[in-house]
Formats: C-alpha cells, structure tokens, sequence
C-alpha cells in the first residue's frame, strides 16, 4: 500500500514536472519572441538614430553650403555694387546722349540698338576676316601657280634650248649635206660637161672618119657608142692599108684593136665600097 501511495505521488510528481517543462518551454519561447521584439526595436531605434545622424549630417552639409552659397552671393553683391558705382557715370553718360539725341525712348532701347549695331560690326569683322582668309587663299594658290609656272617655264626653255641646239646640229648637217650636194652637183656638172666634150669629139672624130672614107653608115648622132666602134674600125683598117702599102718601113704590124660595142650590144660592120 504505501508502495502503491508512492508510485502514485512519483506518477503525479511526474505529472506535474510534465506540466512545468511545458510551461517552462512556452516561457521561453515566449522570452526568445520578447527578446526578438527588442532586439527588432533596437535595431530600428539604431536606425532611426543613424538616419537621424545622417538627416542631421545632410542639415548641416546643406547649411554650410547654403552659407558658402550666401557668402558667394554676398560678395557678388558686392561687386554688383561696385560696379554699379562705377558704371553710374555711364549711365549718366548714356541718358545725357539719350537727351541729345532724341530718337530713342529710353537707355535700354538706346543700348539696344547700339548692341545691334555691335553684333552687325562683329558680323562684318567676322566677314572681313573670311575675305581676308580668302584673299590670303587665293595668294597662296597665285603663289603656287607662279611656282608651278616659274618650273614649266624652265622646263620649257630647257627644252627650248635642247631643241635649238637640235635645231643647231640639224643645220649645220643641213649646210654640210648641201655642200656636198652642191660638190656632188659640181662634180656631176663637170662629168656632164666632160661626157659631152668626149660625146662631141667621138662625134667630130667619127663625121671625119666616114667622111674622110666616105663610108655610109646609118648611126643616130646620139649613139656615142656605135660612133666610137666606127672609129675604132676605121682606125683599124687604116692602120691595116698603112701596113700593107709600107711594110718595110713601118714594121710589123699593129695589133688589131677591140671593136667597142654599141648600146644595145650590135657590133658596127664596116663597109667600103
């Protein structure tokens, strides 16, 4: 019996250690959730506190900038300032020759048109200096075209001084050829005069030979040839009588000549009546 009280106190004993650890495990889930949750704030919170450092940080960047930018801008004043005090006499300037002159309604139309006038001005300086630049081309290009006909010019009388030393050669070849020419034309002349010197002595020789023998023949007067073979023939048979009508006195007797042929390759046959 007290066996049994005491398994039964042990089961409920364990009972309830059962029941505890349970509770014990929830607690602590429930710690680890709670400690998750601040952990989580604190995270945030640091976040926050880093923005917030950032935000501040950015603030004060931008503030510094804003306060470089006012004292830039402080100080630009001021030279606006000043240079509108020292502009002031011109602006005097300009509304004394606004006064004086009368065509325009105020400064700024005045000023206006005087800056249109400038922009006309700085357009046609504008267009000078491309006709300069033009006119500064067009030199170089004379310049180059003088260059490149300076050179042709002197390629030209180099060759034009080639050619008159060609020109040079050619005539004195020209003289020499016609003085040979003429020499040839002089030698000729004279062989044609010698020709006809012979051609009428043959002739002279040959009239007084056929008539002296009183042989007919039947030679034109032209054929030298035919008229030097009739001569020859009758000197031969002169020569032949001479021999026969004196032949102790004369010797022996010569040799028969060659008989000459005519032109055309006819032996003249001698004939006596």
């Amino acid at each position: 019996q007290d066996l049994g009280q005491r398994l039964e106190r042990l089961a409920q004993r364990r009972q309830r250690l059962a029941q505890r650890e349970e509770q014990l495990q929830d607690l602590i889930l429930k710690f680890n959730a709670f400690l998750e949750a601040v952990v989580a704030r604190q995270e945030r919170a640091q976040e926050r506190a880093d923005k917030a450092r950032a935000q501040a940080a950015e603030r004060d960047a931008e503030v510094s900038h804003l306060h470089q930018e006012l004292t830039e801008l402080l100080r630009c004043r001021e030279r606006l300032a000043q240079r509108l005090r020292s502009l002031r006499s011109f602006g005097e300037y300009l509304r004394a020759v606004l006064a004086r002159l009368g065509r325009f309604q105020d400064v700024p139309a005045m000023v206006a048109h005087f800056g249109e006038l400038a922009g006309m001005r700085a357009l046609l300086a504008q267009q000078e200096e491309a006709r300069q630049e033009q006119v500064a081309q067009g030199w170089e290009r004379l310049r180059r075209c003088q260059e490149e006909a300076g050179s042709e010019l002197l390629r030209a009388k180099d060759e034009l001084r080639q050619l008159r030393a060609r020109l040079e050669a050619a005539r004195q070849d020209v003289l020499q050829q016609e003085s040979l020419r003429a020499h040839s034309q002089s030698a000729a002349t004279q062989k044609t005069l010698v020709l006809g010197q012979i051609k009428l002595a043959v002739l002279n020789l040959f009239q007084v030979a056929t008539t002296r023998l009183k042989i007919p023949v039947n030679v034109a007067l032209e054929d030298t040839e035919a008229q030097l073979d009739m001569v020859l023939l009758c000197m031969q048979d002169l020569a032949a009588m001479c021999a026969e009508l004196r032949p102790g006195q004369l010797g022996p007797c010569p040799p028969r000549l060659p008989v000459a042929t005519s032109h055309g390759g006819r032996r003249v046959a001698l004939s006596q009546e």
